[in-house]
């Protein structure tokens, strides 16, 4: 993956010198083979790129070509984007800055990066991707980027815009959802008033113009407990002292159709306690009792029936790290390469968990924001099919190897 994001503001001629070490597998040349790049660019023979005339009024003998290319790479080196090799006279490379560099797909562009035989990963935006699909979806799962203070690598839109924003990534997808379908969305509950320390409402602005502007309903607001969520909100619980450390998120659940809401229960039974079991080989409760003031009441033989499984609570506890080895080994042959990772990786228990309880298996899942893949992973494992968009394409290169044993996988972007 070519860093061509830093680009974008460069004139072309130091642009192209940045471009030569970004094509090199390892980030850095000689510059002999670099002058010879510039010499092929420019259309002249490496010689006659390279000849000295006297320059100056001491009239010194230097090769105007090439010192043109040792002033962009100096250029360079203060924008910190390049930099000398420590001990390799005549070699530089690019810097750690640089080599972390994202480099967003070009408007109305869509790019293949890899597949399996369930499903495909595409390079390109969501507005792209999905404005273009004509496939019925049965279930959207994603966390989509926060409206962050201090974005992250990857960019966000300023709070004030985000509702709306998000609306209309959003509303391509709900088009083509399929009556029942649902979304579902984990965002942030630790976004402040500007300078404040009382939370912003724009998770309940969302949730009404979900439903006034693109017809869904509020099916669940799940908290996502994560016993090992960094402390913060740092400004106002550790300064301040006026707010706790958070230890949750929102996984908020929208249908277009709330009775034939495809969610299923049964998909995601858990196994029933040992008090519970012991409970059901009595034949459930032996006597009557009237409980909270007779608000609820337990009969003989109350939860006597035996079933395949407990239903599930409504508050989801994952922790962010798993023993998710494909996710290990795809992050380390990323920083091995060179690329970036992805800070803000869903955990795959829960994708997993909300891809059983709100898809069937022949139901289509989408992902808007691809990230580190954690939603399309967990899709191809429970035997769904599935399509992905992600805007960065070093997320998609570096974290392929993650899919490699999934059957049918075939990368196309490198």
């Amino acid at each position: 993956m070519k860093q061509s994001a830093l680009f974008d503001d460069l004139p072309d001629s130091l642009g192209n010198v940045l471009r030569a070490y970004a094509d090199s597998p390892t980030g850095r040349m000689p510059n002999d083979q670099l002058y010879r790049k510039a010499a092929r660019r420019a259309g002249k023979p490496v010689d006659e790129f390279l000849r000295r005339q006297p320059v100056g009024n001491k009239g010194q003998p230097h090769s105007t070509d090439a010192r043109r290319v040792r002033w962009h790479q100096q250029t360079l080196k203060a924008k910190g984007w390049l930099e000398p090799v420590p001990g390799q006279r005549g070699q530089w490379q690019l810097t750690s800055k640089a080599r972390q560099a994202l480099t967003p797909q070009q408007p109305k562009r869509v790019l293949i990066a890899f597949s399996t035989d369930l499903g495909v990963a595409l390079w390109g935006s969501c507005e792209d991707v999905f404005a273009k699909l004509d496939e019925p979806i049965t279930l959207c799962l994603t966390s989509p980027p926060y409206p962050l203070a201090r974005p992250r690598a990857y960019g966000n839109v300023p709070l004030a815009a985000y509702v709306d924003w998000l609306c209309a990534q959003l509303e391509p997808i709900v088009r083509n959802l399929v009556p029942g379908g649902t979304i579902a969305l984990n965002i942030s509950n630790d976004i402040f008033e500007p300078g404040l320390p009382s939370r912003s409402l724009y998770r309940e602005r969302l949730v009404i113009a979900l439903y006034e502007r693109l017809g869904l309903h509020k099916w669940d607001e799940m908290p996502w407990y994560n016993p090992t969520k960094p402390p913060g909100p740092v400004r106002w619980a550790s300064i301040t002292r006026q707010q706790l450390n958070v230890a949750w998120e929102p996984v908020y659940i929208f249908t277009n159709n709330p009775l034939a809401c495809l969610a299923d229960n049964r998909r995601v039974l858990q196994e029933h306690t040992e008090r519970h079991l012991r409970l059901i080989q009595r034949g459930g409760v032996d006597r009557y009792r009237p409980l909270n003031d007779g608000a609820h009441t337990l009969r003989p033989g109350s939860y006597g029936n035996s079933t395949d499984g407990a239903i599930p609570r409504n508050v989801l506890t994952y922790v962010q790290s798993t023993a998710d080895q494909p996710l290990r080994d795809a992050r380390a042959a990323a920083r091995a390469a060179g690329l970036p990772v992805h800070g803000a990786a869903m955990p795959l228990d829960l994708a997993d968990f909300l891809v059983r309880y709100l898809c069937p298996e022949d139901g289509l899942v989408a992902e808007p924001f691809y990230g580190w893949g954690t939603t399309a992973y967990a899709a191809d494992m429970n035997g769904r099919p599935w399509v992905a968009s992600e805007l960065m394409g070093e997320y998609l290169v570096g974290s392929a190897p993650r899919f490699a044993g999934r059957p049918g996988f075939n990368q196309h972007l490198t």
